[in-house]
């Protein structure tokens, strides 16, 4: 009964250890998070105001060379009038509201994917009567 219990116990550890070898060789090849993980209140970016969420997704990647990021704009709020220093993608998962680009303005809905380029300027805004919610995509520097 001794040998059993001990080859049990043996078999069990084998077991575990080849269990969180697997699990550790694979997170290094993918990161998992959720909204809850990563949701922090902020000032509107760009000295935009009023209140949003912000969502850095990956934020503490080693080596990743995309920023992803969510943003929930409050109304009131806005990503403030920027110069564009790399391409950067915004697409709106929903809410309306207006963005200005070099200048001219132009309503922006669910669906919308907006590309801005470098030496462009921009800035985004929900319209009064709802929050915007935008995802960003850019390469880092």
């Amino acid at each position: 009964m001794k040998n059993t219990i001990s080859l049990f116990a043996a078999l069990l550890c084998i077991f575990i250890l080849t269990e969180t070898k697997a699990q550790t060789a694979d997170t290094t090849k993918y990161i998992l998070q959720n909204d809850t993980e990563v949701a922090k209140k902020e000032p509107g970016t760009h000295n935009g105001g009023g209140e949003t969420i912000g969502y850095n997704f990956f934020g503490k990647a080693k080596n990743l060379k995309t920023a992803f990021r969510k943003r929930i704009l409050k109304p009131g709020s806005s990503i403030g009038y920027h110069y564009q220093r790399e391409d950067e993608i915004y697409y709106v998962l929903s809410g309306n509201g207006v963005m200005q680009m070099n200048g001219k303005s132009f309503a922006v809905k669910p669906g919308d994917a907006i590309l801005t380029r470098p030496g462009s300027s921009h800035g985004i805004a929900p319209n009064k009567d709802n929050d915007l919610i935008i995802l960003i995509v850019y390469e880092k520097k």
